[in-house]
């Protein structure tokens, strides 16, 4: 994967964090997180699973660079 496919594919993922955090931030606001505790477990997991791709792609970016 060249850096522009990289990049382009870490900003998907800003853009999935960025949702996601939204939602969870409604869910936490609105008592859903108690009330589903589930599905905002899986709200947790879209989230921290993101965050890894997107330092996963960050590290390949950076290395196809040097």
């Amino acid at each position: 994967m060249n850096q522009s496919e990289c990049q382009q594919v870490i900003d998907e993922l800003d853009i999935v964090i960025d949702d996601t955090r939204k939602l969870m931030k409604r869910f936490e606001a609105t008592g859903m997180d108690e009330a589903m505790p589930s599905d905002y477990q899986q709200l947790h997991d879209v989230y921290t699973k993101a965050v890894k791709d997107q330092w996963a792609y960050t590290q390949e970016m950076l290395q196809a660079g040097e």
